[in-house]
């Protein structure tokens, strides 16, 4: 029996200079690698077309990234506290949990006050919420004194873009990240974190992949910041996912089984839209509508049934999205395309450069 994997299986040196902080312009210009049986290709996302067939479908996700993000203060017995929130499932229509900061500075009871951005109300009412609950995790329980669409409006007037952890460090959100930050054909709001791979696209190359015959169809997953946070078990097995909300439609179901069926391949555009269409689909490989929350962790040793290729940015080392790619294309593969990344200066994460990959 083999050894069980360990993050220092997904680990490697990854130059700070490689690290995106702006995305390409225009955004199908960014470079492509194509992994190919055969080998490594060097591309780029315009070309697309080219690599695909028509009867092919590409599966994106829909979600929409909200601003959720908030700056505010703990207010409590006349004395105040600064806090930042990030949203992380909304529970009810005046409900959501959050990641907080400090989470040591607040507690049930507390009332939370946030501002229009990062220093406090410069323009309209502030946002007012009540502590209900506190998680063994750290996560918050928030009751909003607004609800519904009104609750909606008012955080995306209170909000920022919450960009990845790599990104915020180096530099602050800004009006770029509006729309930068946010897939063209996003519709679906509840996203923390933008499906990356789907950044690449344009109208324009949109039209050139209709004009082949290659197919459109989309799912919903709504990212979690659970994708920021880094894996803690040494032992790859013993991690557990956080869980994210989506839905596969009956009719988009119905489309890639077809199209599979007359031989087209199912490719998923980012690693959730492959999560989703992992937990909708069967032993056999046939999809099948799904509405619900889904935990579901693909790392190597699960062989994928969903999807015939996968288009994917660059990944964190130790990642469970290095360890979901590494179950499609194989371990060694993926370390032998990383090198010729890194040594061929792709640029990496959120805003970086990307990779079409097929199995071996």
């Amino acid at each position: 029996m083999s050894e069980p994997l360990t993050l220092a299986d997904f680990d490697f040196d990854l130059p700070e200079a490689l690290i995106a902080l702006r995305p390409a312009e225009p955004r199908d210009h960014a470079r492509l690698l194509h992994v190919t049986p055969g080998g490594l290709e060097d591309r780029r996302v315009d070309g697309l077309p080219d690599l695909l067939r028509s009867g092919d479908v590409l599966v994106f996700n829909d979600t929409r990234v909200i601003p959720a993000r908030l700056f505010g203060e703990r207010v409590r017995d006349g004395s105040t506290v600064a806090v930042e929130a990030i949203l992380l499932d909304r529970t009810s229509p005046d409900g959501w949990t959050c990641l907080m900061k400090p989470g040591k500075r607040v507690r049930p009871g507390d009332r939370l006050s946030f501002g229009d951005g990062r220093d406090g109300p410069r323009t309209g009412p502030r946002l007012e919420a009540s502590v209900l609950a506190k998680s063994s995790d750290g996560e918050v329980t928030l009751r909003f004194d607004q609800s519904g669409d009104a609750l909606d409006l008012a955080i995306r007037t209170a909000g920022v873009m919450p960009l990845p952890p790599y990104i915020a460090q180096r530099r602050p959100e800004d009006d770029r990240d509006q729309s930068d930050y946010q897939t063209v054909y996003a519709r679906r709001d509840g996203s923390v974190a933008a499906p990356t791979a789907g950044l690449h696209f344009t109208d324009r190359l949109l039209e050139a992949l209709d004009g082949k015959g290659i197919g459109r169809a989309f799912v919903t997953l709504h990212v979690g910041a659970g994708t920021f946070l880094p894996v803690k078990a040494d032992r790859i097995e013993d991690h557990r996912m956080h869980a994210e909300r989506g839905e596969v439609s009956a009719a988009t179901a119905d489309q890639l089984n077809r199209a599979r069926a007359a031989g087209g391949r199912i490719i998923a555009v980012g690693t959730t839209s492959t999560r989703l269409l992992e937990t909708a689909c069967d032993a056999e490989g046939v999809l099948h509508p799904f509405s619900g929350s889904t935990d579901i962790f693909l790392r190597p040793g699960r062989r994928l049934r969903a999807i015939d290729g996968l288009m994917t940015n660059f990944h964190l080392p130790r990642s469970t999205l290095l360890m979901l790619l590494s179950a499609f294309a194989g371990q060694d593969r993926v370390r032998h395309a990383y090198a010729h990344a890194v040594a061929s200066g792709y640029r990496f994460y959120s805003y970086g450069d990307t990779g079409l990959w097929w199995p071996a």
